[in-house]
């Protein structure tokens, strides 16, 4: 082998940042190149996949397709918590190990959950706007200013990100209580967090955030029937997954006045365009799916998605195993 040939090929899908340079000192302690892809197509993606030891993805679709044509992958790693967007089954069955990071910014998504709740509590959008026109007095908010202290706040899915945003939420007063069906077995709840039915939570909550999966159960998990179980002064936040909710029966409910608000960082449609019905209701909070992002969280994910890829490519367990079930069969043999 040349001096300068390297030993695997990584193909990178899509990221949402400027360099792989991180990832590229990381892998290259191994003799591993970066092929990034010029754009997250199925069709471009087959192409590349075919000739790629290993995949990193950030939001591309890793479909089976592209999985299937991967003939000498050995490792798919998900830059992030999710991986709706890799065809983890296919992977499977092809003897491919996925990885993911569960864990990597969970500072980041719970403070930006706490930022929609205090921003519409405090009605900060509305009186900024005002007071930069000069109405420093007189002027009632739309929806009226409560204290925070000992309102409720609901919380579906008690993983990392919801047992952070519990700690967050009671330092500010708030009574915490959560819903969690997929609460690993052996995994019990803080104390001070009592679980509730979903109706429960929905009927009960003043605040209501959403921490599950997305997966074939949860799709429009919060629906028409939902929102109608809901206090008409209910403020929803979802920072987890757009399809989580069906958009259509949260903008009914808003518009409707079923419930008060709604503070939303992931949508159906990963970039709705500017004319989305829901962007034209006041009483909607929009951010571009910024809850991960910081400049220590983009770093910590891109290299620690690179060293779960070296890892495997080296033999090793990575961190965190999407797939065990890959194990018996992998195409590469884990210690």
């Amino acid at each position: 082998m040349a001096s300068n040939e390297k030993k695997f090929r990584v193909l990178v899908t899509d990221t949402v940042w400027p360099s792989t340079q991180p990832e590229r000192e990381v892998l290259d302690r191994i003799g591993a190149e970066i092929v990034e892809s010029p754009d997250p197509s199925e069709a471009t993606l087959t192409a590349l996949a075919a000739d790629a030891d290993a995949i990193m993805t950030c939001f591309a679709q890793v479909t089976p397709t592209v999985v299937q044509a991967a003939k000498k992958c050995q490792v798919i790693s998900r830059y992030g918590v999710g991986v709706d967007n890799i065809a983890v089954d296919t992977a499977t069955t092809e003897g491919i190990v996925v990885t993911y990071l569960p864990d990597y910014c969970v500072d980041e998504v719970s403070d930006h959950v706490m930022a929609l709740l205090l921003t519409w509590n405090r009605q900060i959008g509305f009186y900024d706007g005002v007071a930069k026109e000069g109405r420093w007095s007189g002027v009632a908010s739309p929806a009226p200013l409560v204290r925070l202290r000992g309102r409720k706040l609901g919380i579906a899915g008690l993983g990392r990100i919801g047992r952070a945003v519990a700690v967050k939420a009671q330092a500010f007063g708030l009574e915490v209580s959560a819903h969690d069906p997929y609460l690993p077995a052996g995994i019990s709840p803080p104390s001070n967090v009592p679980m509730v039915d979903l109706p429960t939570l929905l009927a009960e909550s003043d605040y209501i955030t959403l921490h599950t999966p997305l997966n074939e159960e949860t799709r429009g998990y919060i629906g028409a029937g939902e929102f109608a179980m809901m206090k008409p002064s209910a403020f929803i936040i979802n920072c987890a997954r757009g399809p989580i909710i069906d958009e259509d029966a949260l903008y009914a409910a808003l518009r409707d006045g079923q419930i008060g608000g709604a503070g939303l960082d992931v949508m159906e449609q990963a970039a709705p365009p500017a004319g989305h019905p829901l962007f034209a209701l006041d009483n909607v909070l929009v951010t571009p799916h910024v809850a991960f992002l910081s400049q220590q969280s983009v770093l910590e994910l891109e290299v620690r998605t690179a060293q779960a890829t070296a890892d495997v490519l080296q033999g090793k367990m990575p961190q965190f195993l999407v797939n065990p079930a890959v194990l018996p069969h992998a195409r590469v043999k884990l210690a």
